[in-house]
């Protein structure tokens, strides 16, 4: 890694461990230090990470039926598995792991206020510990029965300080984070560009192919860098009683989601995967004198934007 504007990023694809909040939390240290021996300085996990995408769970309920009683005790276990932003032990550890390691987070957690639940990305700086929260404006189809929707005052845009370790230089990124299928909205991303994001994080759980042309998409219409970070999961991952994929799939048995996280630049090069089937790391280095390449001819909320409707 060299150059002044270069910062050295990680997606993290992997899921929960089996709804246990301290199991998981290990994980993620794990995978933290893995990234740091690697020189990494930002590290972007899943949607869910922490707390668990409770994917062919119905919780007992259908369109106009009451919960079973074995549906609702189903939510109190996901429920126990949440935790709350800020203020938990939880984000207390993710801030002692950033610290020690220098690298900035942005990790998907299923985070509990109160009565709800909501899906949300957590900001943490090395320097600063907690900074921001995102929580996903719309959650997808049957998402809609266990989070509760975020809105206006949780849509992020920090600015973060990439040190260099041994070196008298550093970095500064813009960063934002959508999470899976807000990606589909156009004015959250028409937001996020209008407030100068450079580092798209797109946490997900999307494992289809499609999920892999949008994220091109966004880099080369944000003309920012795009770090997308899904889960792999397979039926072990998740506590006994929970609802399990095909095991007679002759491609997949057992698989629960399959990855596909991937990292594209500004100009729409890859730069890292996409990775699919297994668990792992992507890393690459971000030259971020590639945005102001790719702003040149392109800034859709800038030179390349009118306003007549307004």
């Amino acid at each position: 890694m060299s150059g002044k504007n270069v910062i050295r990023a990680s997606v993290i694809q992997a899921c929960s461990a089996q709804y246990s909040l301290s199991a998981t939390l290990d994980k993620l240290e794990r995978l933290v230090r893995q990234v740091a021996q690697e020189g990494s300085q930002l590290a972007v996990f899943p949607m869910a990470f922490v707390g668990g995408y409770p994917r062919f769970s119905t919780f007992g309920t259908r369109v106009g039926f009451w919960p079973t009683p074995e549906g609702r005790d189903e939510f109190v276990r996901y429920y126990d598995a949440a935790i709350e932003v800020p203020g938990s032990d939880a984000v207390a550890r993710m801030e002692a792991v950033s610290r020690e390691t220098g690298i900035f987070l942005v990790v998907g957690v299923v985070e509990r206020h109160l009565g709800t639940l909501y899906c949300t990305a957590v900001f943490v700086d090395p320097v600063q510990g907690y900074v921001t929260k995102h929580r996903k404006l719309m959650p997808t189809m049957m998402e809609r029965i266990i989070w509760g929707q975020g809105d206006a005052a949780h849509l992020p845009v920090p600015q973060a300080t990439f040190a260099t370790k041994g070196e008298e230089r550093s970095a500064k990124a813009r960063l934002s984070a959508s999470l899976c299928w807000e990606n589909y909205m156009p004015l959250i991303r028409t937001f996020y560009y209008s407030q100068g994001t450079q580092i798209y994080c797109a946490p997900t759980i999307d494992d289809s192919p499609g999920w892999q042309h949008s994220m091109h998409h966004i880099a080369l219409e944000g003309r920012c860098f795009v770090l997308s970070a899904s889960q792999y999961a397979e039926d072990k991952d998740y506590p006994e009683g929970h609802a399990v994929a095909d095991k007679n799939d002759p491609v997949d048995p057992g698989v629960v989601m399959s990855g596909g996280s991937i990292i594209i630049s500004p100009l729409g090069k890859v730069l890292a995967g996409p990775l699919w089937k297994q668990e792992g790391v992507l890393t690459a280095d971000l030259d971020l004198d590639d945005l102001p390449r790719g702003k040149f001819d392109l800034d859709v909320t800038g030179h390349y934007a009118r306003h007549d409707g307004e």
